[in-house]
């Protein structure tokens, strides 16, 4: 979640901006001009401005130049006119990330720029970052099945060699690959992923290689890919076996010649980046039904890992789900979250089919339950069909609560609600959704 900024003097399009991020849970403040936005700016800090050229008062590069120049790690977002485009090309070289024509063509259109900035946002931070953090990554409190993994890690790490990582969904394959990149020698560069299952394929191929103005319909500015912002560093391909053919072609080329032309452009560039690749499916079997090119798999699967499930390594659970209740007690304004023992031991108890992700997810909630510092086991909702039938016995204190999911649910936003006042963008994200999806919900269970 991010800190964003809206400036416009039309109230409608503040309101589309707004709904349209808030949705994928930022926090979005709004200003009617050059001059608010700047008192808003020099009262709170934010990741993201999201400005119109043209307002009255202190116009938008007038503002764009003075957010330069007084917080320079704050990317921006300029929305222009159609016909005004040499004002657009002032603001890129005053500093601007990238520009939109208004009107905006469309919501998702609006989230893919903001991502990118924000990304961007994170790459030059990183080096400053990586530094202040003396902390390492953990992959592991001691599971013997974890052992080999963090030693194959560690010891390919120093090498270019590309790597990849299998197993279920929601093991840490990420992680892992961070961790990868902390140990290597390109640890000063840039880590940048993208997630091959959550673009459509055009969308995709402008993401990793990027794209010449003109290119296609909507291109109107040259645009780097993610593989251009991660040179030097490390590039985390995660869910490589949803690439279609065509797109597994082209990037078997780059992989084998190490370089790579932007869509509708003809100038080749480098590709000096570390590969590494992840997914939980069976790239073998993919192969066997034509689904996958053979040559990309061996290109890829130079130096294989197999991540283990949460289920295959127990000793690793319980110091995970603490650090795991530590960090979303931060995230919701409750720091010392912790657990009871009978949690700890119905945790423990517990299949995990969805992996880490799934934990979190038990622990969020439960968290959002709880009214005091400990999550008790009463505040875990396990899905009953995927427990194994000694974790749902009293004498293991798994007793599931009486009432729904959709009642627990309905009780975590009457709580937040609570909490936070009556304030429901507040509580929308304190319950880690986006506002629209909260009054979705409201409306679903009455309770407007």
């Amino acid at each position: 979640m991010a800190r964003i900024l809206v400036a416009d003097d039309e109230e409608g399009v503040r309101s589309f901006i707004a709904e349209a991020l808030e949705v994928e849970g930022h926090a979005v403040s709004t200003a009617a001009d050059g001059d608010e936005a700047a008192r808003v700016l020099a009262k709170q800090g934010v990741d993201l401005l999201v400005t119109d050229l043209r307002m009255p008062g202190m116009d938008g590069l007038t503002l764009l130049r003075k957010v330069r120049e007084e917080q320079p790690d704050v990317e921006v977002i300029v929305l222009t006119a159609v016909g005004s485009v040499e004002s657009a090309v002032a603001a890129m070289k005053a500093g601007a990330f990238e520009y939109l024509l208004k009107p905006v063509g469309s919501p998702a259109e609006l989230r893919l720029t903001v991502s990118r900035a924000l990304e961007r946002r994170a790459l030059l931070n990183f080096k400053a970052e990586a530094r202040q953090s003396t902390s390492e990554v953990v992959l592991s409190w001691g599971a013997p099945a974890m052992a080999p993994v963090v030693e194959a890690l560690r010891k390919v790490a120093h090498t270019q060699a590309t790597v990849l990582l299998v197993g279920e969904s929601g093991t840490g394959k990420e992680v892992a690959a961070r961790a990868l990149h902390q140990w290597s020698d390109r640890a000063d560069g840039p880590f940048v992923a993208v997630n091959c299952a959550a673009l459509t394929e055009t969308l995709l191929e402008s993401e990793l290689f990027g794209h010449e103005k003109g290119a296609f319909t909507g291109a109107v500015a040259q645009r780097r890919g993610r593989i251009e912002l991660a040179q030097g560093g490390t590039f985390f391909l995660d869910e490589v076996g949803e690439l279609k053919a065509e797109l597994q072609a082209k990037l078997l080329r780059v992989l084998q010649e190490r370089r790579f032309e932007r869509v509708g452009g003809t100038r080749t560039l480098e590709a000096d980046v570390r590969w590494v690749a992840a997914t939980n499916r069976d790239l073998r079997a993919m192969m066997a039904r034509g689904e996958f090119r053979e040559d990309l798999y061996h290109r890829l699967a130079v130096f294989p890992i197999r991540l283990p499930a949460l289920r295959e390594r127990r000793e690793d659970l319980r110091p995970l789900a603490e650090l795991l209740l530590r960090r979303i007690g931060e995230e919701l304004g409750r720091p010392g979250l912790r657990l009871s023992p009978e949690a700890s031991e119905r945790l423990e108890g517990f299949p995990w089919p969805g992996n880490v992700r799934e934990l979190r997810n038990a622990l969020e909630r439960a968290a959002i339950l709880a009214d005091g510092p400990e999550v008790d086991a009463r505040h875990l909702w396990l899905d009953p069909t995927s427990a194994p039938a000694s974790a749902a016995t009293p004498a293991q204190g798994a007793r599931l609560p009486d009432t729904t999911l959709e009642e627990l649910e309905r009780i975590a936003i009457e709580q937040a609600i609570a909490d936070e006042g009556g304030n429901r963008k507040r509580a929308a994200q304190r319950l880690g959704i986006g506002l629209r999806t909260l009054y979705d919900k409201l409306r679903r269970y009455g309770m407007q």
